[in-house]
């Protein structure tokens, strides 16, 4: 109650117990954890580092053994057999449609790499690009200092941050967090920096004892690394070229699941025909196998 302090009941996110209210909650911690806490994050992890490597895999045997001729040869994965058969018309929705949207899918994956095995992530862009991860800044920790108060660090803030946009010649567009952490000041905007339709990620941090500037980072333009992984992570999230962006990346969970399927019935058939051969006696499949002289 707002004007006695009395509980007036509890909801716990997720518990379905509790009824549909709970049901988009329960969706998103499916998503991130697979509703198991950490064990849920890493099995998601190594799920999506086996996806990432499969996309290689997958690009891979699409490709025409030999070279001569190469687009020719390379042209039938590419196309769906609308009127062949069961198995072959599934074989080709497979192929295709994982080789039209491999780049999306291989953004999918990776990305998931990095929401969920940020440590692979970090080694694996640090070896290839300028990079700075979120931990790159050390708080500051000293005994009972006198620190500035809430307005006081608010106003520094703003002036720091007014100070750097004329200085290296970007906009603010409006503030999103201002938070304290030992004696660092944490100060993040939205500018003209960001990429981000809804989040702003151009952060300040300057000393919350002597409002002297620690760093300001850039979300893009900055470390190529980070600006890749900012990137990343706007089109994971679909916080990113507006409504049809949205809709696509909807469309593409629809996709996902139709490539899934699909894969797992061509695994499951081709399981079906090698255990049939296995089963006839072995006279019979060399017969089967052996390939006749021209």
């Amino acid at each position: 109650d707002p004007w006695t302090g009395e509980e007036l009941g509890r909801r716990r996110p997720g518990d379905l117990s509790e009824g549909l209210v709970n049901l988009m909650p329960f969706i998103w911690g499916l998503h991130i954890t697979l509703e198991l806490g950490g064990w849920g994050v890493w099995i998601l992890g190594i799920v999506a580092l086996v996806w990432t490597i499969d996309c290689f895999v997958g690009f891979y045997l699409t490709l025409p053994v030999s070279s001569s001729a190469f687009w020719r040869r390379w042209k039938p994965a590419w196309l769906v057999k609308w009127k062949a058969g069961a198995y072959r018309f599934n074989f080709d929705l497979h192929r295709a449609g994982g080789l039209w949207l491999w780049p999306m899918l291989l953004i999918f994956a990776w990305s998931s790499v990095m929401l969920n095995l940020y440590q692979v992530y970090d080694w694996a862009t640090g070896a290839v690009f300028d990079y700075m991860p979120l931990s790159g800044h050390p708080e500051r920790m000293r005994p009972h200092p006198p620190r500035l108060d809430f307005r006081a660090a608010v106003a520094t803030g703003e002036r720091l941050m007014a100070e750097q946009a004329a200085k290296h010649g970007f906009k603010v567009e409006r503030p999103i967090e201002f938070y304290r952490m030992g004696d660092v000041y944490t100060y993040l905007v939205k500018s003209s920096r960001d990429i981000r339709d809804k989040l702003g990620l151009t952060t300040l941090t300057f000393d919350a004892v002597t409002g002297e500037l620690i760093s300001l980072d850039f979300p893009t333009g900055q470390h190529s690394g980070n600006t890749v992984t900012n990137w990343l992570r706007a089109l994971h999230m679909a916080d990113v070229f507006g409504l049809p962006y949205r809709i696509f990346v909807c469309a593409l969970g629809l996709v996902i699941t139709m490539l899934s399927i699909t894969g797992a019935y061509i695994w499951w058939k081709k399981r079906k025909a090698r255990r049939h051969l296995q089963s006839r006696p072995s006279a019979v499949r060399d017969a089967e196998t052996q390939v006749a002289p021209p």
